[in-house]
């Protein structure tokens, strides 16, 4: 995580920004009244679908179910009636 104040901040806003979208870094800005840390819009959307699916009973426990199933024992994608 890139560590800034909000002078720096100011002075460098857009390859800062630039760095968070590329290398999905975020950047932690100190200012006097407190902290903001910014993040690219994958990194927040893969956040928001990772809450999402952790709200939803079960869900967890069928992702590590999963998870721990050999493809030997798995559907081909063309066999899985959607």
């Amino acid at each position: 995580m890139l560590n800034t104040n909000i002078t720096n901040f100011r002075k460098n806003i857009f390859g800062i920004l630039e760095q968070t979208i590329k290398y999905n870094e975020p950047v932690n800005i100190s200012t006097k009244a407190g902290n903001a840390v910014i993040i690219s819009e994958e990194d927040y959307n893969g956040l928001m679908e990772t809450l999402y699916l952790s709200s939803v009973p079960g869900m967890k426990e069928k992702i590590v179910e999963g998870l721990n199933t050999p493809l030997a024992e798995c559907l081909p994608e063309d066999a899985v009636q959607w």
